[in-house]
């Protein structure tokens, strides 16, 4: 290739113009691939799908689990766990995977409240932004969209983003107007006091929780830092909806993260699933049972309910 084969490109990009296109296999909707500006200056993707008709369109952010994984991860995302998309398409959400930066062990708990300054006449932080910081920067990406309804965006979450979730509704808390946590890993929201069933990895002197035992509500309302969490719940505003899982291991943080909302005055609500697959909102390809079927028939129950016409909960 030479420099007459390239294209002169314009002299910003603009936000409304997708780095891709690709079409999704059994469905006349397109996917449009973003890249937004992280808070740093990196660029952070998000595959973006919109209901047929004009817009704008409520949006409903997806989030799975830790991040990495680049645009590879995303793909596969659009291309094999399209189900739940293509039911918010038909409920008339426009929606979008995303990816985010890593987790960074005890981040969050340790690093405070994201600080900017100058110096050099560019930015200066106190510490790295965050994996949710990173979804702020795509919303904010999302709500510049011609197509997208900026009053009404949710976020649903599984796994560590639902704990994403909480995160970002406690430090930026108009950054959606509803949120779904699907069994959240809030430990590090909670500042849970681990228990023998969490080591510690020689090779990185960094904890392994993946087989933490936290199944009891009670047990784990011992372990967590209430004071710390009541102070981190006090800036929410929005609606969650927390999702258990009858059998999982975490349950009684999932149910705890909710008790706390609930006496605490959150508008938060509580429903629990007997399901064999963690993530079961977000199946894999076609094939859905009845167990995730009502599942995810009252997530987009709960969207309809705080994303009617006119924005937030309340909203005329």
């Amino acid at each position: 290739m030479t420099t007459a084969d390239v294209p002169d490109g314009p002299a910003h990009w603009p936000v409304g113009r997708p780095a891709a296109v690709e079409r999704v296999e059994g469905s006349a909707v397109p996917v449009r691939y973003y890249l937004a500006e992280t808070l740093d200056g990196l660029y952070t993707p998000y595959a973006l799908r919109t209901p047929p008709g004009p817009g704008p369109h409520p949006f409903v952010f997806l989030a799975y689990g830790n991040g990495g994984g680049g645009l590879e991860w995303l793909r596969d995302r659009v291309h094999n766990y399209a189900y739940i998309t293509e039911r918010l398409l038909e409920a008339g959400y426009a929606c979008a995977w995303a990816r985010y930066r890593a987790e960074v062990e005890l981040g969050y708990h340790r690093g405070g409240p994201l600080v900017r300054d100058r110096r050099q006449g560019m930015d200066l932080f106190n510490r790295s932004p965050l994996e949710f910081e990173d979804e702020l920067a795509i919303l904010q990406h999302v709500r510049a969209l011609p197509d997208i309804d900026a009053a009404r965006i949710a976020h649903v979450g599984v796994s560590h983003a639902g704990e994403m979730l909480f995160k970002l509704a406690s430090a930026f808390p108009d950054a959606v107007a509803c949120g779904v946590a699907c069994e959240p890993a809030n430990h590090e929201f909670l500042d849970l006091s681990t228990d023998h069933t969490v080591t510690v990895n020689p090779d990185t002197a960094m904890r392994d929780i993946e087989e933490m035992q936290m199944r009891s509500p009670a047990a784990v309302r011992k372990r967590v830092n209430e004071r710390l969490a009541l102070e981190r719940i006090a800036p929410i505003t929005i609606p969650i909806l927390v999702m258990g899982r009858d059998d999982d291991h975490l349950q009684g943080i999932f149910r705890v993260s909710y008790d706390l909302l609930a006496e605490a005055g959150k508008p938060a609500e509580w429903v629990s699933w007997d399901h064999d697959l963690h993530g079961y909102i977000f199946p894999h390809g076609t094939s859905v049972d009845p167990v995730q079927e009502r599942a995810i028939t009252g997530v987009i129950d709960f969207l309809g309910r705080h994303l009617r016409q006119g924005g937030r909960q309340g909203d005329a």
